[in-house]
């Protein structure tokens, strides 16, 4: 059974950069597309990122506007996302999540990691 867990969340100011972390386990994530998502306190879960599985092709949230960068390992089995110039508004728990094999990025994501949270003071 695949399994995903983030790292790498916290808090930060205004301005300063993370970086995200979302390693899997149980199977083979390089044939999997893959996506970061972020739930806000009282908001929907928006995707943030997506990534096909053979890497070459991402796809940003609007509200990214070129701050973040998703990117792959599958070596690793492993997803990173960049985020730079953080903003308070981007403060909510990020969700690492994987699609079935071989599927297309835009698709569903069937598996989910924990969660981890990301806070930005002004």
């Amino acid at each position: 059974q695949v399994q995903l867990v983030e790292s790498g969340g916290g808090l930060v100011q205004a301005g300063h950069s993370l970086r995200l972390t979302c390693i899997g386990s149980g199977g083979n994530m390089g044939i999997r597309p893959m996506a970061w998502f972020r739930q806000a306190s009282g908001k929907d879960r928006e995707l943030v990122a997506r990534i096909t599985w053979k890497g070459g092709g991402t796809h940003y949230g609007d509200f990214v506007r070129g701050r973040f960068t998703i990117s792959r390992d599958n070596a690793k089995n492993t997803v990173y996302l960049q985020m730079n110039n953080l903003k308070p508004e981007d403060t909510a728990v990020y969700y690492c999540a994987a699609g079935s094999p071989y599927a297309v990025a835009s698709g569903s994501y069937v598996t989910w990691g924990q969660g981890t949270q990301v806070t930005v003071s002004p």
